[in-house]
This record gives structure tokens, sequence and C-alpha cells, in this order.
């Protein structure tokens, strides 16, 4: 399946919208919208959808998924499928990065400000992600994929600028 993403950077204008109505975004209108470290920002061509991989160092992480890929922010306003631009993302991170880490990639759901749903998360878990528990400070949900539930490695597009 050919990717709907598109190489991205931490500054792309295009993408500031979709970052600034995350929920998580902590600083609207900021020029930069992922955290400092290691990243992988992808946008679809019409800039209706973002998904950034972060990668940090895990002796600065705080949670108990220190050294996973954790998937920072997600945002689909595109008519695209969440679950297959997940799944898409996961396979771009992947050729970024061919060795994946022991904890996989994670991603934290604050149930508190996604659209009320039976089950939080469901985008994540249709992709293929399992809720694994809870972080400890702010009580977010965990969603974990592991290596062999991953979909193969397939580059995103060049940029589209």
């Amino acid at each position: 399946m050919a990717s709907a993403w598109h190489l991205s950077h931490k500054y792309d204008k295009r993408a500031l919208p979709l970052a600034d109505r995350h929920y998580n975004r902590r600083k609207v209108g900021s020029p930069q919208f992922v955290p400092p470290g290691r990243s992988l920002v992808l946008l679809t061509e019409s800039a209706d959808a973002l998904w950034t991989t972060s990668w940090p160092i895990a002796e600065y992480v705080r949670h108990d998924w220190a050294g996973a890929w954790v998937n920072s922010l997600f945002r689909n306003e595109s008519p695209a499928l969440a679950s297959d631009l997940i799944r898409q993302a996961i396979a771009a991170t992947r050729a970024r990065w061919p060795e994946v880490p022991a904890l996989g990639m994670v991603s934290f759901v604050d149930e508190r400000k996604v659209r009320h749903k039976r089950d939080p998360g469901r985008c994540y878990r249709k992709a293929g992600f399992k809720l694994v528990g809870r972080t400890r400070k702010d009580k977010l949900l965990v969603f974990q994929m592991l290596e062999p539930d991953m979909p193969a490695p397939c580059a995103a597009l060049e940029k589209t600028q």
C-alpha cells in the first residue's frame, strides 16, 4: 500500500494549524510543535493529517516505557481511516529507524480530552496497539505496539514543499 504521508519537519507552517488543534499542544502558535530530540514528522499532501514519532533518549524519560518510540501527536481531519494512517506512519517510522526498540511504540491518550467514546483510543486498537496501562502521574491511557505486530517498513513520500 502506498503511503499517504509525506516527510515534514518540526517547524512546518502547513502543519501548525493541525498541531494547534491537538489537545496536548502546550503553546498554541509556537513555531515548534515536536518535543526536542529525534523525531519523524509526517503530513498528508493536503495538510489534513499530522503524525509525529519521537524517540527520546531513555535516561531523560519519566514514564515506564523509556526507550520506546512515542507517537507524540496524531491529528486526522482527512477522509482517510485513522487506523490506516497510523499503520502507514508506523511503517514510515520503521523505514526511518530500521531497528525497532524492545518496547516498540507507545501512544498516550487522555480520555478526558478526546471525543467521548465507549473505548478511547479506538483508532489505535484498530491499528494493532494494545492497551497496556496508565501513566503514573497523569493517568493517561498507554497503548503499545511491539515489533511483531508492526507493518513492514515503507518510506514516506518526499516533502510536499
